[in-house]
């Protein structure tokens, strides 16, 4: 009886070995898909947010062309003179002042956005292209000087940068002399006698 109970111990060890063996298994490969699952749905989140950025953006972006289209009609609105004396031509000039106004209305609705530095505001590559570089007195070097044609942005993106004159940059200090044999400081006054008799 004893030794059919010892049998009967190590079987019952084995098959308890054998359980507990399975269950590890079963376990790792259970936390595996669990992480496999895991990855799928966060990969399949990624997918769904960049295709709806990207949808996004294409329905934002997507009027660029139609936009830039009318920047030309809005510098021409925006180029008519307001001091007109004759009475006839006051209303047609109110109307397209009206007409501007509408138009700016409209873009700004729709996201763009007109780039018109101020004088003295600093040159921004990103926003304005410099059209001419003049000296000036009361702006300092590499500020705007006047805007000559305004610049526009869609939802942060520009579509046409602000043609601007930017104010030239001072002088730089004049370099040291080079060692050359007349440094500046010798004590003799250089250059003042010159032999000008040929032998």
């Amino acid at each position: 009886d004893e030794t059919e109970l010892n049998e009967a111990a190590d079987l019952e060890q084995d098959a308890t070995e054998l359980l507990n063996t399975e269950l590890e298994k079963l376990t790792a490969e259970n936390a595996a898909l669990k992480e496999q699952a895991l990855r799928y749905a966060a990969e399949a989140d990624n997918v769904k947010r960049r295709a709806e950025r990207e949808m996004n953006d294409a329905r934002a972006f997507g009027i660029q062309r139609f936009a830039t289209g009318l920047l030309n009609v809005a510098d021409v609105l925006t180029s008519v003179p307001t001091e007109i004396a004759d009475p006839a031509f006051k209303n047609f000039v109110a109307g397209i002042d009206m007409t501007e106004k509408e138009l700016a209305g409209v873009f700004e609705k729709n996201g763009v956005k007109k780039i018109s530095p101020l004088k003295g505001d600093k040159f921004d590559p990103h926003l304005h292209q410099a059209v001419m570089e003049q000296p000036s007195t009361d702006v300092e070097g590499g500020g705007v000087i006047m805007v000559m044609q305004a610049g526009y942005e869609l939802f942060g993106r520009v579509i046409r940068p602000a043609m601007v004159a930017v104010a030239a940059k001072s002088a730089a200090a004049p370099a040291a002399p080079q060692a050359n044999g007349y440094a500046a400081g010798d004590s003799e006054d250089t250059g003042a006698s010159i032999d000008t008799q040929a032998e």
